[in-house]
């Protein structure tokens, strides 16, 4: 049964009591893991990314440019540190380019 809350609580508190006990957090992880790789990309890399999937803690980009593949693959650490600072946690931990 839902926890009541008695009194005035932060609706960011009552937000995130509720994606506890709804288990939705994971799924949250996954839209907001694409945003921030749209945000933090920009539009030269949005262009040649097909997909973008969370699955656990791993990062699965398909990319449509095998050039832009190895140019990114070098910086994966980097962009590993990006994204998490954006999503001010630890998500990804791991990322793979298609």
């Amino acid at each position: 049964m839902a926890k009541r809350f008695n009194g005035e609580h932060a609706i960011g508190d009552v937000l995130k009591e509720f994606m506890q006990a709804n288990r939705l957090q994971p799924g949250m992880d996954k839209i907001d893991v694409k945003e921030a790789w749209a945000n933090l990309m920009g539009n030269g890399v949005n262009n040649y990314t097909r997909d973008i999937m969370l699955k656990g803690s791993t990062l699965y980009v398909e990319l449509t440019s095998s050039v832009l593949r190895e140019e990114l693959s070098h910086g994966k650490a980097k962009i590993i540190k990006m994204i998490n600072e954006e999503l001010k946690r630890e998500v990804v931990k791991d990322i793979v380019l298609r």
